[in-house]
């Protein structure tokens, strides 16, 4: 059995907005709101399995729409803090596309999906990109993280796999939350650093004030 075919088909799912990641990445999440706290204590009792999906809009109520293409994580460190509150560290695994939602009886939401589309995430594929192809990438970044006031630590993020540079340089930019959905749903690096530099660009011409994908 290869790694797709243990990955459940239904899923407690977490809408968090303007936030992606990808396989093979780690994310820490602060986890307080008592839906959320529930769908932790039942990850944890079965696969500790969990998707990250954003919402279409700034979640507002348990009930907004989600984009149809988001990350399963698996929870690799749990801490419980004093004042109730989950210190979770999410391993990305694959990426998948949501099929519909399941109506349930729980605080959170549930949905059936499928990996299909993104059956490479499993895989360890060596893409024929070098960090030189990065420099343009790398100063249009600089000068957009320091507009926004981002801090990063440009020489450790050198210091990575490609993979692990494009992917975080995805997650951590400024972008828009449909620009950050774009990134996302990219199905291999070269694609994502091709879709990266078409962003820059529309920043770039609007003097770095730019709010949505053109």
């Amino acid at each position: 059995m290869n790694k797709k075919e243990k990955f459940p088909n239904r899923i407690p799912v977490f809408p968090l907005s303007n936030f992606i990641f990808f396989p093979s990445t780690n994310v820490p999440l602060n986890i307080f709101e008592p839906r959320y706290i529930q769908m932790i204590n039942d990850s944890m009792k079965s696969s500790r399995l969990i998707g990250m999906v954003q919402p279409r809009k700034k979640l507002n109520n348990s009930f907004d729409e989600l984009f149809n293409v988001g990350c399963l994580g698996k929870i690799i460190s749990f801490n419980e803090t004093d004042d109730g509150r989950y210190l979770i560290v999410l391993n990305g695994l694959t990426r998948f596309k949501i099929l519909r939602e399941i109506q349930n009886e729980k605080k959170y939401r549930e949905c059936e999906v499928s990996f299909n589309d993104y059956q490479n995430d499993v895989k360890k594929n060596n893409e024929e990109i070098k960090f030189s192809d990065l420099k343009l990438i790398f100063k249009d970044l600089k000068n957009l993280f320091e507009k926004k006031g981002y801090l990063i630590n440009w020489n450790d993020l050198e210091k990575q796999s490609l993979e692990q540079t494009i992917n975080a340089l995805a997650m951590a930019s400024p972008f828009s939350l449909e620009e950050k959905q774009t990134l996302l749903e990219t199905k291999n690096l070269s694609l994502r650093k091709e879709k990266l530099e078409e962003i820059l660009k529309t920043y770039s011409f609007d003097n770095f004030d730019n709010n949505t994908i053109q």
